[in-house]
């Protein structure tokens, strides 16, 4: 669920209220990748911004409203999926563009933050489980192009072929902090595919 692209808030077209918004979301994953979700305060991002403290207030309301708005822009702006006519080389880019996001300082941060209040705030996790939503749709063509090709069996879940994708990277991210690079990001495309070659991801219909 490949997600690298500019950095969150800096790709906007004119108009002032959309400068205000890219400033705005700069300064907030700015804040979030140095002090965490728990330190997160809209005073200090209107400072950080560079904008007025009643305009931060009244667009975003709340730092959850801000973090939410935040991951929907992350979404927007994330770069396409590749596809390369394989269904290893498309796993493989996906892979990589995940790995690259995760390993780069700011943004790691930034997630850690993000998944670490999504454990407790019901409206961060709801968030983010939009940002993923968006993110695992956009690469989901890719899997079911392999098994319209044939190189998948009929009925792979093509969602759950790409959450498989990031589950490994996600896991050295947060857990054993293992060095997140190219290899690991191939070897997690690799053994998504093989588990989805041999039916793993096939959805089992009920008996009902």
């Amino acid at each position: 669920m490949g997600f690298e692209g500019a950095d969150p808030g800096t790709v906007r077209p004119g108009g002032r209220t959309a400068r205000v918004r890219a400033a705005v979301l700069r300064a907030a994953g700015d804040a979030l990748a140095e002090h965490g979700f728990a330190h997160l305060d809209l005073a200090d991002v209107a400072r950080r911004a560079e904008v007025g403290k009643t305009t931060v207030y009244r667009r975003w309301g709340t730092v959850t409203g801000l973090v939410a708005d935040l991951l929907l822009d992350m979404a927007e702006q994330s770069l396409p999926r590749t596809e390369t006519g394989s269904l290893l080389g498309d796993l493989k880019a996906n892979a990589r563009l995940v790995q690259r996001t995760l390993a780069n300082p700011r943004q790691g941060a930034l997630f850690k933050a993000v998944i670490a209040a999504a454990t407790c705030e019901a409206k961060t996790a709801e968030a983010l489980h939009r940002f993923y939503d968006i993110r695992v749709e956009a690469w989901a063509p890719c899997v079911q192009q392999a098994v319209d090709r044939g190189e998948l069996p009929e009925g792979t879940d093509v969602h759950e072929v790409v959450r498989a994708v990031s589950a490994p990277l996600y896991y050295r991210l947060l857990t054993t902090g293992d060095r997140l690079d190219e290899a690991a990001a191939d070897r997690a495309a690799e053994a998504a595919a093989a588990a989805a070659r041999a039916g793993a991801y096939v959805r089992i219909k009920s008996s009902r």
